[in-house]
């Protein structure tokens, strides 16, 4: 006979298999993020103020969900960063930053924070005392999408005139290390259009990645040696890429909103994209056009299988077996920017687990001065040693907000931002 206790761990376990899904759009801050339930179609939770650009919005730890916000055109004022904790309904946590902000990527601990700017800037930050550590000019253009290594020891950053470039987090982190240009690994401009998406292999310790381009292409690079190993040509731009859990299939997301699948082996050096059969296979379950553009603006893979979305303002679950939709979400408020998959656990209070909640701060818009005899950067913190790092860790106080009022003028907070609207189980239009 099981205990109560091991009913609540079996409970648990099951909660923690099924998934939920993130979304929002750039149009309107007023859309703010969905959350659905990926299982049955029911709209769990809605955030009503968000804007995110793609590559925007981000899990943090499985517990915080973090957002760049789209700048009006025109606008002087600086860029904004949201944050939100999953487990606990409370008011949006705002960060004002020096300038319009873009793509997002962060440690898988959740110590480190990078943002991209339009500007073609970087910021780092270390999430659970705000400090901005490091920012540099990484591109001469705005950056279009951002990627840690799958060992956190590398960040891989795209712009907007098609270049790539490849980051040593330990450098970018190390004392003293003003120069942030000593930490380029490699950087490569073969693409001919804007990046739209880089796919870390890690695989068989891997240190290859995959980016791709409105170019029509997807490349397969060495992270090291910065050597490019192969090129697949689509007829197509690619506007989003992922792969599959067992990274043995490529998705790319195209600008007519066709999905193209790719057989791919990262342990292939001299073809990565090899396919025996030497078929291309489709996915045609968004609205496809050849004289309007309805593309695939983001795409994501979870447990359930491919997640699509398109500028339709539809979101696809796939079947990555029979290739088949097995379930779609209709977003009628807009098109959508970013698909982040979460485990519906994250969403449960936990109340009574307050020493193991991680912390996120206001982050810093200017670098302050560190007193190395006093005070470390920890570069890339064990898993072992996170627990005692969160519990350490706190928020501190800031009057940020008070002192920085910017003026987006698209920026008007309903008064129903200080707090969430959550649907028990209740299925809506928007939701199926």
């Amino acid at each position: 006979m099981r205990s109560l206790c091991d009913c609540r761990v079996i409970k648990r376990d099951n909660m923690d298999c099924k998934e939920a899904l993130a979304v929002c759009s750039d149009k309107n801050i007023s859309i703010g993020i969905t959350i659905w339930d990926l299982e049955n179609g029911d709209r769990l939770l809605h955030i009503p103020t968000c804007s995110s650009p793609p590559h925007g919005l981000i899990s943090l730890r499985n517990q915080y969900l973090v957002a760049s916000q789209v700048q009006r055109t025109g606008s002087v004022s600086g860029g904004v960063i949201f944050s939100w904790p999953l487990s606990k309904h409370q008011a949006t946590l705002r960060s004002y930053l020096l300038e319009s902000t873009g793509p997002l990527s962060c440690t898988r601990d959740g110590t480190y924070l990078a943002c991209g700017a339009t500007s073609g800037n970087i910021y780092v930050w270390e999430v659970t005392s705000g400090r901005l550590l490091k920012n540099w000019s990484a591109h001469h253009t705005s950056i279009c999408c951002m990627v840690l290594s799958s060992d956190d020891s590398f960040l891989i950053s795209g712009s907007a005139d098609g270049s790539i470039a490849v980051w040593s987090m330990i450098g970018l982190l190390a004392e003293g290390n003003c120069d942030c240009l000593t930490s380029i690994v490699s950087m490569s401009k073969d693409h001919t259009g804007a990046i739209t998406g880089l796919l870390p292999a890690s695989t068989n310790s891997s240190s290859n990645f995959i980016s791709s381009s409105l170019d029509g292409t997807c490349k397969v690079w060495n992270m090291l040696s910065g050597n490019l190993i192969k090129t697949k040509a689509f007829p197509l731009p690619i506007t989003a890429i992922v792969l599959d859990l067992l990274e043995e299939i490529l998705f790319c997301g195209s600008e007519n909103g066709a999905i193209f699948l790719n057989k791919f082996d990262a342990g292939l050096l001299n073809d990565p994209f090899s396919n025996p059969c030497g078929e291309q296979i489709v996915l045609n379950g968004h609205h496809v056009c050849i004289f309007c553009r309805k593309s695939i603006t983001a795409l994501t893979s979870c447990k359930a299988g491919l997640v699509s979305a398109s500028d339709d303002c539809t979101v696809c679950l796939w079947d990555t077996v029979n290739y088949t939709i097995i379930r779609r979400f209709n977003h009628f408020k807009g098109p959508i920017s970013n698909l982040v998959a979460i485990s519906k656990s994250s969403l449960i209070p936990k109340n009574n687990q307050r020493t193991s909640q991680f912390r996120v701060c206001v982050l810093d818009k200017n670098s302050q001065p560190t007193n190395f005899a006093k005070e470390t950067v920890k570069l890339l913190p064990s898993s072992s040693a996170q627990e005692e790092a969160d519990a350490m860790l706190g928020c501190r106080s800031t009057n940020l907000l008070e002192k920085h009022i910017l003026d987006l003028e698209f920026l008007v907070w309903p008064k129903l931002e200080e707090g969430f609207v959550i649907l028990h189980g209740k299925k809506t239009s928007e939701g199926k």
